[in-house]
Protein backbone atom coordinates (compact mmCIF):
# COMPACT_ATOMS: atom_id res chain seq x y z
CA UNK A 1 0.00 0.00 0.00
CA UNK A 2 1.84 3.54 -1.46
CA UNK A 3 -0.40 5.38 0.49
CA UNK A 4 -0.40 6.64 4.64
CA UNK A 5 -4.35 5.83 4.47
CA UNK A 6 -6.49 4.50 2.07
CA UNK A 7 -10.41 4.21 2.09
CA UNK A 8 -12.25 1.30 -0.46
CA UNK A 9 -15.80 -0.32 -1.00
CA UNK A 10 -15.98 -3.94 -2.14
CA UNK A 11 -18.57 -6.14 -3.34
CA UNK A 12 -18.18 -9.69 -3.25
CA UNK A 13 -20.73 -12.83 -3.76
CA UNK A 14 -17.77 -15.46 -3.52
CA UNK A 15 -14.32 -15.89 -1.23
CA UNK A 16 -11.84 -13.06 -2.79
CA UNK A 17 -9.45 -13.96 0.27
CA UNK A 18 -7.70 -17.32 1.03
CA UNK A 19 -4.52 -17.07 3.19
CA UNK A 20 -4.04 -13.43 2.47
CA UNK A 21 -1.16 -11.15 4.79
CA UNK A 22 -1.51 -7.32 4.78
CA UNK A 23 1.68 -5.31 6.05
CA UNK A 24 -1.22 -2.89 7.11
CA UNK A 25 -3.74 -2.06 9.66
CA UNK A 26 -6.83 -2.76 8.29
CA UNK A 27 -10.16 -1.90 9.57
CA UNK A 28 -13.16 -3.85 8.10
CA UNK A 29 -17.17 -2.54 8.55
CA UNK A 30 -20.00 -4.80 7.52
CA UNK A 31 -22.46 -2.92 5.29
CA UNK A 32 -24.53 -6.20 4.40
CA UNK A 33 -24.23 -9.66 4.21
CA UNK A 34 -22.95 -12.44 6.33
CA UNK A 35 -19.81 -14.96 6.55
CA UNK A 36 -17.00 -15.18 8.58
CA UNK A 37 -12.86 -14.07 8.83
CA UNK A 38 -10.51 -16.51 9.50
CA UNK A 39 -7.96 -14.55 11.43
CA UNK A 40 -5.16 -16.47 12.85
CA UNK A 41 -7.01 -20.15 12.55
CA UNK A 42 -9.49 -18.26 14.42
CA UNK A 43 -13.37 -17.88 13.16
CA UNK A 44 -15.09 -14.69 13.69
CA UNK A 45 -18.34 -14.65 11.98
CA UNK A 46 -19.41 -11.13 10.62
CA UNK A 47 -22.97 -10.07 9.96
CA UNK A 48 -24.23 -5.92 8.74
CA UNK A 49 -22.83 -3.80 11.26
CA UNK A 50 -19.68 -6.16 12.37
CA UNK A 51 -16.33 -4.07 13.00
CA UNK A 52 -13.33 -6.21 12.58
CA UNK A 53 -9.65 -4.82 12.85
CA UNK A 54 -6.19 -7.05 11.28
CA UNK A 55 -3.22 -6.07 12.37
CA UNK A 56 -0.07 -6.29 9.68
CA UNK A 57 1.07 -10.02 10.85
CA UNK A 58 -2.19 -11.35 11.04
CA UNK A 59 -3.31 -14.19 8.52
CA UNK A 60 -6.60 -14.15 7.61
CA UNK A 61 -9.18 -15.57 4.56
CA UNK A 62 -12.65 -14.69 4.05
CA UNK A 63 -15.89 -16.73 3.74
CA UNK A 64 -18.59 -15.26 2.23
CA UNK A 65 -22.59 -16.74 2.68
CA UNK A 66 -24.24 -14.26 1.07
CA UNK A 67 -23.95 -11.08 -0.98
CA UNK A 68 -21.66 -8.80 1.51
CA UNK A 69 -20.62 -5.27 0.70
CA UNK A 70 -17.44 -4.29 2.73
CA UNK A 71 -15.78 -0.75 3.39
CA UNK A 72 -12.39 -0.98 3.73
CA UNK A 73 -9.83 1.18 5.69
CA UNK A 74 -6.01 0.81 5.14
CA UNK A 75 -3.69 2.48 7.02
CA UNK A 76 0.17 1.85 7.94
CA UNK A 77 2.17 1.76 10.72
CA UNK A 78 4.11 4.81 9.94
CA UNK A 79 1.11 6.89 9.59
CA UNK A 80 -0.25 5.69 13.39
CA UNK A 81 3.67 6.46 14.60
CA UNK A 82 4.17 9.98 13.09
CA UNK A 83 0.27 11.46 13.69
CA UNK A 84 -0.38 13.31 16.94
CA UNK A 85 -3.15 11.81 19.01
CA UNK A 86 -2.97 13.87 21.70
CA UNK A 87 -3.31 11.83 25.19
CA UNK A 88 -3.43 8.44 23.33
CA UNK A 89 0.45 8.30 23.35
CA UNK A 90 0.31 4.42 22.89
CA UNK A 91 -2.31 4.08 20.38
CA UNK A 92 -0.02 2.01 17.95
CA UNK A 93 0.67 -0.67 20.73
CA UNK A 94 -2.79 -0.91 21.92
CA UNK A 95 -4.03 -1.55 18.04
CA UNK A 96 -1.36 -4.07 17.99
CA UNK A 97 -2.10 -5.60 20.98
CA UNK A 98 -5.81 -6.42 19.97
CA UNK A 99 -4.78 -9.78 17.74
CA UNK A 100 -6.23 -12.10 20.25
CA UNK A 101 -9.40 -10.75 20.10
CA UNK A 102 -12.03 -12.51 17.75
CA UNK A 103 -14.71 -10.95 15.96
CA UNK A 104 -16.41 -7.80 15.95
CA UNK A 105 -14.61 -5.17 18.06
CA UNK A 106 -17.43 -2.46 18.21
CA UNK A 107 -18.57 -3.82 21.84
CA UNK A 108 -19.17 -0.54 23.36
CA UNK A 109 -22.79 0.36 22.43
CA UNK A 110 -22.92 4.29 22.11
CA UNK A 111 -20.44 3.73 19.35
CA UNK A 112 -22.66 2.12 17.16
CA UNK A 113 -24.12 5.36 16.68
CA UNK A 114 -21.10 6.81 16.20
CA UNK A 115 -19.74 4.20 13.83
CA UNK A 116 -22.67 4.28 11.34
CA UNK A 117 -22.24 7.88 11.17
CA UNK A 118 -18.75 7.74 10.15
CA UNK A 119 -18.77 4.70 7.42
CA UNK A 120 -21.93 6.61 6.00
CA UNK A 121 -19.38 10.06 5.18
CA UNK A 122 -16.84 7.82 3.90
CA UNK A 123 -19.33 6.01 1.22
CA UNK A 124 -20.73 9.29 0.65
CA UNK A 125 -16.70 10.76 -0.14
CA UNK A 126 -15.83 7.68 -2.28
CA UNK A 127 -19.43 8.54 -4.19
CA UNK A 128 -19.47 12.41 -4.22
CA UNK A 129 -15.92 13.22 -3.90
CA UNK A 130 -15.30 17.50 -3.12
CA UNK A 131 -13.25 20.26 -2.52
CA UNK A 132 -10.58 19.41 0.76
CA UNK A 133 -12.14 15.59 0.12
CA UNK A 134 -8.57 14.55 1.11
CA UNK A 135 -8.87 16.33 4.45
CA UNK A 136 -12.62 15.09 5.55
CA UNK A 137 -11.70 11.71 5.06
CA UNK A 138 -8.60 11.85 7.56
CA UNK A 139 -10.83 13.15 10.19
CA UNK A 140 -13.42 10.59 9.44
CA UNK A 141 -10.70 8.03 9.61
CA UNK A 142 -8.88 8.89 12.79
CA UNK A 143 -12.65 9.50 14.30
CA UNK A 144 -12.55 5.16 13.51
CA UNK A 145 -9.38 4.62 15.04
CA UNK A 146 -9.68 6.25 18.19
CA UNK A 147 -13.26 4.30 18.20
CA UNK A 148 -12.12 0.86 17.39
CA UNK A 149 -8.84 1.98 20.23
CA UNK A 150 -11.38 2.70 22.77
CA UNK A 151 -13.35 -0.43 22.13
CA UNK A 152 -10.31 -2.69 22.37
CA UNK A 153 -9.21 -1.10 25.39
CA UNK A 154 -12.55 -1.92 27.15
CA UNK A 155 -12.51 -5.30 25.74
CA UNK A 156 -9.25 -5.94 26.63
CA UNK A 157 -10.25 -4.68 30.57
CA UNK A 158 -13.34 -7.08 30.58
CA UNK A 159 -11.38 -10.46 29.30
CA UNK A 160 -9.18 -10.33 31.99
CA UNK A 161 -10.35 -12.40 35.01
CA UNK A 162 -13.36 -11.17 36.88
CA UNK A 163 -11.36 -11.52 39.78
CA UNK A 164 -8.89 -8.54 38.34
CA UNK A 165 -9.40 -5.14 39.89
CA UNK A 166 -8.98 -2.43 37.70
CA UNK A 167 -5.32 -1.80 38.53
CA UNK A 168 -3.87 -4.35 36.45
CA UNK A 169 -5.74 -2.87 33.46
CA UNK A 170 -3.55 0.18 34.23
CA UNK A 171 -0.61 -1.89 34.80
CA UNK A 172 -0.85 -3.21 31.34
CA UNK A 173 -1.77 0.18 29.91
CA UNK A 174 1.55 1.61 31.68
CA UNK A 175 3.80 -1.11 30.46
CA UNK A 176 2.35 -1.07 26.77
CA UNK A 177 2.64 3.08 26.82
CA UNK A 178 6.04 2.89 28.04
CA UNK A 179 7.47 -0.32 26.20
CA UNK A 180 10.24 2.10 24.47
CA UNK A 181 11.91 2.94 27.77
CA UNK A 182 13.37 0.23 29.52
CA UNK A 183 14.09 2.60 32.69
CA UNK A 184 10.45 3.20 33.14
CA UNK A 185 9.68 -0.88 32.54
CA UNK A 186 11.63 -1.90 35.54
CA UNK A 187 9.78 -3.56 38.54
CA UNK A 188 11.47 -1.20 41.13
CA UNK A 189 9.71 1.71 39.22
CA UNK A 190 6.45 0.15 38.03
CA UNK A 191 6.26 -0.78 41.80
CA UNK A 192 6.63 2.52 43.06
CA UNK A 193 4.57 3.83 40.69
CA UNK A 194 1.28 2.36 41.65
CA UNK A 195 2.45 1.69 45.58
CA UNK A 196 2.78 -2.09 45.60
CA UNK A 197 5.99 -3.57 46.55
CA UNK A 198 7.70 -5.58 44.04
CA UNK A 199 7.12 -8.67 45.54
CA UNK A 200 3.56 -8.35 46.05
CA UNK A 201 3.42 -6.60 41.97
CA UNK A 202 5.17 -9.97 40.66
CA UNK A 203 2.75 -12.36 42.47
CA UNK A 204 -0.67 -10.28 41.79
CA UNK A 205 0.43 -9.33 38.14
CA UNK A 206 0.74 -13.35 37.80
CA UNK A 207 -2.69 -14.18 39.65
CA UNK A 208 -4.83 -11.95 37.50
CA UNK A 209 -2.75 -12.00 34.21
CA UNK A 210 -1.70 -15.71 33.69
CA UNK A 211 2.60 -14.38 33.55
CA UNK A 212 5.25 -12.96 34.83
CA UNK A 213 5.47 -9.53 34.48
CA UNK A 214 8.80 -9.73 33.60
CA UNK A 215 7.61 -12.74 30.54
CA UNK A 216 4.72 -10.25 29.64
CA UNK A 217 6.94 -6.91 28.90
CA UNK A 218 9.58 -9.10 27.02
CA UNK A 219 7.01 -11.04 24.90
CA UNK A 220 5.39 -7.66 24.14
CA UNK A 221 8.76 -6.06 23.28
CA UNK A 222 9.85 -8.76 21.10
CA UNK A 223 6.54 -9.09 19.16
CA UNK A 224 6.52 -5.26 18.56
CA UNK A 225 10.09 -5.36 17.28
CA UNK A 226 9.15 -8.46 15.10
CA UNK A 227 6.76 -6.06 13.34
CA UNK A 228 9.30 -3.46 12.79
CA UNK A 229 11.31 -6.33 11.21
CA UNK A 230 8.40 -7.68 8.87
CA UNK A 231 6.40 -4.85 7.92
CA UNK A 232 8.08 -1.16 8.26
CA UNK A 233 10.98 -0.35 6.65
CA UNK A 234 12.92 0.99 10.27
CA UNK A 235 16.51 -0.26 9.74
CA UNK A 236 18.33 -2.33 12.81
CA UNK A 237 19.92 1.07 13.63
CA UNK A 238 16.43 2.78 14.11
CA UNK A 239 14.66 -0.32 16.10
CA UNK A 240 18.12 -0.12 18.38
CA UNK A 241 17.20 3.52 19.27
CA UNK A 242 13.20 3.08 19.32
CA UNK A 243 13.64 0.63 22.34
CA UNK A 244 16.70 1.87 24.28
CA UNK A 245 18.91 -0.87 23.42
CA UNK A 246 22.86 -0.20 23.69
CA UNK A 247 24.03 -0.83 20.03
CA UNK A 248 23.00 -3.51 17.26
CA UNK A 249 24.73 -6.09 18.71
CA UNK A 250 22.50 -5.81 22.28
CA UNK A 251 19.44 -6.01 20.24
CA UNK A 252 20.49 -8.68 18.33
CA UNK A 253 21.55 -10.68 21.45
CA UNK A 254 18.30 -9.77 22.94
CA UNK A 255 16.57 -11.39 19.79
CA UNK A 256 18.67 -14.29 19.37
CA UNK A 257 18.00 -15.21 22.99
CA UNK A 258 14.17 -15.48 22.22
CA UNK A 259 14.31 -16.74 18.42
CA UNK A 260 17.20 -19.15 18.26
CA UNK A 261 17.76 -16.64 15.17
CA UNK A 262 19.72 -13.57 14.66
CA UNK A 263 17.51 -10.81 13.19
CA UNK A 264 18.48 -10.41 9.58
CA UNK A 265 17.76 -14.47 9.55
CA UNK A 266 14.53 -14.62 11.14
CA UNK A 267 13.29 -11.71 8.14
CA UNK A 268 14.80 -13.66 5.81
CA UNK A 269 12.92 -17.03 7.20
CA UNK A 270 9.94 -14.90 7.10
CA UNK A 271 10.48 -13.33 3.94
CA UNK A 272 10.72 -16.83 2.37
CA UNK A 273 7.81 -18.12 4.09
CA UNK A 274 5.71 -15.04 3.19
CA UNK A 275 6.75 -15.75 -0.88
CA UNK A 276 5.39 -19.43 -0.96
CA UNK A 277 2.19 -18.41 0.39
Amino acid sequence: MDQLVKVEYHQAENCPLKDIQFSFFQIVYVISGKGSFIINNNIASFTKGSLILMTPDDQHSLNIEEKTELLLVKFSERYIKDYRWNSIDSIGCLLYGASYLSGCILQNKPDIVLVDSIIASLLHGIDHPDLYQEELTLHYVNALIVIAARNISKMRAENISSNSDKRIVEIINYIQGNIHDPALLKVSVISQKFGLSETYLGSYFKNHSGETITHYILNYKLRLIEHRLLFSDMRINEIVTEFGFSDESHLNKFFKKQHKISLTEFKKTKSAEKSIV
